[in-house]
């Protein structure tokens, strides 16, 4: 009876760790499908991801106002959203390449401003988790099983998770989305129609950004609550990754997100358990996936067929 119980506990850590590990994931990967539905490949994600932990960390540090971080990350992920669309859209630069070098720009600077500004690693009191209390002693959270699982989580996850429906019908039910995904499968029509690409290239490469900018915050202000270098430990390329997974669909991405952050989960939880497997291992497993998840030939034939693909009006 005692393993039994046991093993409901392991099992339940796991769910509820996926699911409050999927946080980052979904914000920084809806975002970068939006960037790549219209045809931007943006690699610089964690890069921008790194910022926005950074500076949403430093404005709570420094103010205690947690929205006033989830601003902060936000206002930062745009400006690098903008450097990205200019080196890209206008100047049409090799897309892999800029957003390398936004990586890098971003890895080196949080580092730097961490030193200079921090010196240290720091905490913040974050996003406590919510637990829907009805009266003082009836909370949903201490529901057994299901409050666990579903009424123990923070704010910014069950925002990550509302942007799903927001995202599905943004993209598929609105004029804007039909923009997007039109300049991301044949601009050249949707020129001639009116529509300026580059405008919407540029609103949705920034759109991603400052989602990613939030998705770097929701690690150092309510997962984690803490900074350190390299924080974000290439999420960034997982949630570009996801976006490939999910077939650029938000349904996708979700399914996707929670598989990769529930592998995370697993292998945290080897650590912890000191169960018989090298911990590299289990270290390795998320990255694995990723690989894997890359190499899957039919998820190509939902690629937007103009991603990477600078345009010029006249040009076919």
């Amino acid at each position: 009876m005692t393993e039994e119980l046991t093993a409901l506990a392991i099992i339940l850590g796991i769910i509820h760790s996926g699911i409050r590990l999927a946080t980052p994931y979904l914000f920084a990967a809806l975002g970068e499908m939006f960037a790549q539905r219209s045809g931007v490949l943006n690699l610089g994600v964690e890069g921008i991801m790194l910022m926005g932990a950074f500076f949403g960390f430093y404005a709570v540090f420094i103010t205690g106002n947690l929205w006033l971080g989830i601003l902060a990350a936000a206002l930062v992920g745009a400006l690098m959203g903008v450097i990205m669309s200019i080196v890209s859209i206008t100047l049409q630069a090799e897309q892999g390449i800029s957003g390398i070098g936004l990586y890098m720009f971003g890895l080196g600077m949080s580092s730097l401003l961490f030193k200079t500004m921090l010196g240290t690693v720091e905490g913040v009191n974050g996003f406590p988790e919510l637990r829907f209390c009805v009266s003082e002693t009836l909370c949903l959270a201490d529901v057994p099983i299901v409050g666990e699982i579903f009424f123990s989580h923070s704010l910014l996850t069950y925002m990550a998770y509302a942007l799903v429906p927001i995202t599905l019908y943004v993209l598929f039910r609105t004029t804007w989305g039909l923009k997007i995904r039109a300049v991301g499968q044949t601009p050249a029509a949707a020129d001639s129609l009116g529509v300026s690409v580059s405008a919407v290239r540029y609103a949705s490469v920034i759109l991603g950004a400052v989602l990613a900018g939030i998705a770097g915050a929701s690690l150092s202000i309510s997962l984690l609550d803490i900074f350190q270098e390299n924080l974000t430990n290439g999420m960034g390329f997982i949630a570009v990754a996801l976006v490939y997974f999910g077939s650029w669909h938000p349904i996708g991405i979700l399914l996707g997100a929670l598989l990769f952050s529930s592998i995370n989960a697993l292998q945290l939880w080897v650590q912890v358990l000191d169960l018989p497997i090298p911990s590299d291992v289990a270290v390795m497993l998320p990255y694995v996936l990723t690989i894997v998840a890359l190499a899957l030939p039919f998820r190509r034939s939902a690629q937007p067929s103009a991603l990477t693909r600078p345009f010029t009006r006249g040009e076919n």
